[in-house]
This record gives C-alpha cells, structure tokens and sequence, in this order.
C-alpha cells in the first residue's frame, strides 16, 4: 500500500518546466534575461568612452581565454561533486551523472526564470523526491548544500575584506567595500553557527508540532533549518573529497575573473580581483534571473572602488559572465530534458520507490 502510494505521488510530481514555477515568472524570466543581455551587451557597448572598450573584447589574449574556459568548466564540476556528496545517500539511485543533469538542469532555470531562484530549488526537489527521498530529508539535504556553500561565501568575504582593509593583501583601504561586506559576512556565519548548536529538543519539539495539522506550515520551517544546519555542521567534521568542492567552487570562480582581467591586461592583486567578485555576487539577493545586469555593475563598481581601471574592469568582468552565465546555461536546458527521461526510469524501478530515510536522518538522530 505503501509503495503504491509512493508510485502515485511520483506520477502527479512529474511536471513539466512551467509547471515548477508559475507561467508569469517563465514568460518574465525570459523577457528579463532578453532585456539584461540587450542592455549589457548591445546598449552599454555603444555608449561614449565604452564602445573603443568593447571593441577590443576580439583582441584578448586567447591562452588566457582558454584557462577562464577551462577554470569555468572545473568550477562546474567541483559544484556537481558537492551535489553529489550532501544530497545523495547510500543506496539512492542518484548516479554521478544523474547529479550532472540535476544540477545543470537547476542551474538553468535558476538563471532563466524571474522567480528569485525558485526555479532551481523547486527542480532539485523535485528530482530527489522522484528519486525516492523522503520530503523531510529532501529539505534537510538542500539547506544542508546551502549552508556549506555560502558558508565558504561569507567567510571569504570576511577574509578578504578585513585583510584588505588591514593591509595584510595588496589594496586599497575603502571601508565600504572592505569593511561593510566583511560585517555582512560575520552576522550571517554567527546566525547560521548559533543555529547549529540549538538544544537538539528544541528541533525535536519543532518536528512535533510540525506533525499537527495547525501549526505544520509554521513549525516545519524552523525545524527544517535547524536539521539542515546541523546536518551541514555533521559534514564538516566528517568531510569527504566532495566537500573539498564548496572551496573549489568560489576559488575556481574568481579565477575565471582573474584570468578575464589577464586576457585584456594587468589584473589587479588576487585578494582585489576575489572581493570585487564576492561583492559583486552579493547582487544576487536580488529577484534577478542569474542576476544579469546587476551581478555585472556590483563586480564592475567593486573593482572599480578598488582602483582598477573601468574600461578594464568592464571587459574583464563581461567576459567573466559570458563563461559564467551562458556556458553552464546551454547545457543545463539540455539536461533538463534529460533529466526528464531519468525520472521515468526511477519511476519504474523499486530502488526509486522504496529508498528510506537515511544520511541526514541518521547524522542527525
């Protein structure tokens, strides 16, 4: 009864792309994403003092065009080997490759559906469940990857702007680009550190009332967080070579940035070319779909406020977004469709229908 039950859920979460999120965001996403590629790259290229710039963009140096591409697609994979270590357990039928196509698949709608990023989450979920994965452990795994990777984040920013700041790396002393992103990162690892040495009764207590009908969207919440955090917490003192991938994911970014500044000149100190990027991404708070415009200003106006020549920061960061935007976008469409086809074949086989709770479940017990 059980697994049959299993089966029809399976059936009725098999949606298709505007089904994940509401058609208005796909049609704004689109729309959005044609708008920010039509300012950035047709109409910011024809304004007074840019358009010499942009004209040069032909003439960079190809060697270092092809470390941005290579580093690029590293990244990538450093993203998919820490996908791969939190959210699939023993026993998933969640191949190496399988997580390819998931993560490509979200990373492409993330970028391309104006829903502040819920596209992406709502795939990822989507396809653990049809895997298998209780709904519990699904939202456990997922804040679990969040936290390990933005917590690489925050503590770059804190690293590189106070070493900045203090002289300790090469670069200018400006308080708001240094200081200010480096106090963001401090509250945001404090709340999430705090969160994760709560009285595990507290979270027992939470998934409790989460069981009531009442109080289930209230408290679900909540105590999903806490297991999420302390999940996250569990992997770091158990690390494996996957997680090795948080760090590689941000480092191997800022060095497609790096190799972007070099392709068309002197890039500026590394701890310089790492807080303009890192303060750039902070633009991705923002409801934008891959954060196209706003991404590029904040890196550009960072690197600027850092004493970097604009025409330079300008080229070197729009090359960085033309391999960070476009090259994982292209084939996370096609492994959407892929991705599609997986799911039917987990529909149809038991391992898919009856996986239990395990991994986080029991790191956490």
């Amino acid at each position: 009864m059980a697994e049959a039950r299993t089966r029809h859920v399976s059936r009725e979460e098999l949606p298709r792309l505007g089904a994940l999120v509401n058609r208005r965001h796909v049609v704004a996403g689109i729309v959005v994403v044609l708008v920010g590629v039509a300012v950035v790259y047709i109409v910011v290229p024809q304004l007074p003092g840019v358009k010499h710039t942009w004209d040069q963009l032909g003439n960079g140096n190809a060697w270092w065009i092809g470390v941005a591409l290579a580093l690029e697609i590293a990244s990538m994979g450093s993203y998919i080997a820490l996908f791969h270590g939190v959210h699939v357990p023993r026993g998933s039928p969640i191949t190496l490759r399988d997580s390819y196509k998931i993560t490509m698949a979200s990373l492409a709608a993330t970028r391309l559906l104006a829903a502040g990023g819920a596209g992406g989450v709502a795939l990822t979920a989507w396809s653990l469940r049809r895997s298998g994965m209780p709904r519990r452990e699904v939202a456990t795994r997922m804040i679990a990857f969040l936290v390990l990777l933005y917590g690489v984040y925050v503590a770059a920013l804190i690293l590189c702007g106070v070493g900045i700041y203090l002289g300790l790396f090469a670069g200018p002393h400006h308080f708001a680009i240094t200081i200010v992103p480096a106090i963001f990162g401090a509250v945001a690892m404090s709340l999430f550190t705090g969160i994760a040495f709560l009285p595990r009764r507290l979270e027992r207590r939470l998934r409790a009332a989460a069981e009531r009908r009442l109080v289930r969207r209230v408290a679900a919440g909540p105590a999903s967080l806490i297991a999420g955090v302390r999940y996250a917490k569990h992997k770091l003192r158990h690390p494996d070579w996957a997680m090795f991938g948080a760090i590689s994911w941000w480092a191997l970014n800022v060095g497609v940035l790096y190799a972007s500044f070099r392709a068309f000149g002197d890039a500026p100190p590394v701890a310089v070319v790492a807080q303009a990027y890192f303060v750039g991404m902070l633009a991705n708070l923002l409801p934008v779909p891959g954060g196209i415009g706003v991404v590029d200003g904040g890196m550009i106006g960072a690197a600027v406020a850092l004493g970097v020549e604009f025409h330079l920061a300008l080229i070197a960061v729009l090359t960085y977004r033309l391999f960070a935007f476009w090259l994982p976008t292209i084939p996370g469409v096609i492994a959407y469709f892929q991705l599609r086809r997986t799911v039917q074949r987990w529909e149809h086989s038991e391992s898919g229908a009856t996986l239990a709770p395990s991994g986080a479940s029991g790191a956490l017990a």
